[in-house]
């Protein structure tokens, strides 16, 4: 299995329109292991349409508790446990994802109960295990080395850059985040940095089309990182390659490719790749394939 990066979800917020990209998910493949970052609406979809067994998942990370990362983690681990899942999932979180967990179990009770005893399957809620985490080491399997960063994003405190390192080969996730300059040191040399992203022309008309959109406008200004100030952290870090993914907008008709590469070469000169849902960045050179171009 080659290691790549699979980007399922590739819209910053929770909200669907016509013909536009799903919120945020990823599919991380390096080591031998597939792991799912995030789990906003569309993972499971997502994770079916690029060849991935759901009987086979096994390790999922959630960076925050917002719905556009984590709203479908009970959906994608019940569906998986209906197309055959039998063996242990380990879903790390911040806290507060087991008391989500428990819940959904809950809600799902009389499902789950009669799925036990009428297609003779294993409890799905000894299957899992929930590992809350906080910044600083969070996992080590296999050679397989996951570590956290605090970042900025608030009213939410508990969210996690996360950095993925085996074998010599790192990427790094930014997670929801205002500019934040830590986040340099420890990205520092990794092969992808996976970044969100804000286009100032756009944000009007974003929400003009949300309702309370005042309120929300200071929400994006304050918790989230323009495109140019990603490509200031991906140059602070001397990474080989930035993704731009959580994209907002992203499903705006005046706001193409162009216009992110744009905002983003005012401050990093290197590999670039813009994200879209499905889009498969190869993690030996960094390189993005099926059709995408690299900027």
């Amino acid at each position: 299995m080659a290691d790549r990066l699979v980007l399922l979800g590739s819209k910053g917020g929770p909200a669907l329109r016509p013909g536009g990209p799903w919120p945020s998910s990823s599919l991380l493949q390096i080591g031998g292991r597939s792991i799912v970052v995030d789990c906003g609406l569309g993972v499971t979809r997502g994770l079916v349409d690029v060849g991935i067994s759901l009987k086979v998942l096994d390790l999922v990370f959630i960076t925050h508790l917002h719905s556009d990362h984590m709203l479908e983690l009970g959906p994608l681990v019940h569906t998986a446990w209906t197309a055959g899942l039998a063996t242990p999932v380990e879903v790390f979180g911040p806290p507060g994802t087991g008391h989500y967990w428990r819940r959904f179990c809950q809600s799902l009770e009389f499902d789950i109960e009669i799925r036990i005893v009428d297609e003779g399957r294993p409890d799905i809620r000894e299957l899992v295990s929930i590992v809350e985490f906080g910044e600083g080491h969070v996992a080590e399997q296999g050679g397989l080395k996951i570590s956290a960063l605090r970042v900025e994003h608030p009213p939410v405190t508990d969210c996690f850059a996360l950095r993925f390192e085996h074998g010599g080969k790192s990427v790094v996730f930014s997670a929801d985040t205002a500019f934040f300059p830590p986040l340099a040191d420890f990205a520092r040399g990794a092969d992808i940095l996976v970044h969100e992203a804000m286009l100032e022309d756009g944000i009007e008309r974003l929400v003009a089309k949300t309702g309370n959109g005042g309120r929300l406008r200071e929400h994006l200004l304050a918790s989230h990182s323009f495109a140019e100030e990603a490509g200031h952290i991906a140059r602070d870090a001397g990474v080989t390659s930035l993704v731009l993914n959580h994209l907002i907008p992203a499903d705006d008709a005046e706001i193409g490719e162009a216009d992110w590469i744009a905002a983003v070469r005012k401050t990093w000169a290197g590999d670039l790749t813009i994200a879209r849902d499905g889009l498969v960045v190869e993690l030996s050179g960094a390189k993005a394939a099926q059709g995408e171009e690299t900027a």
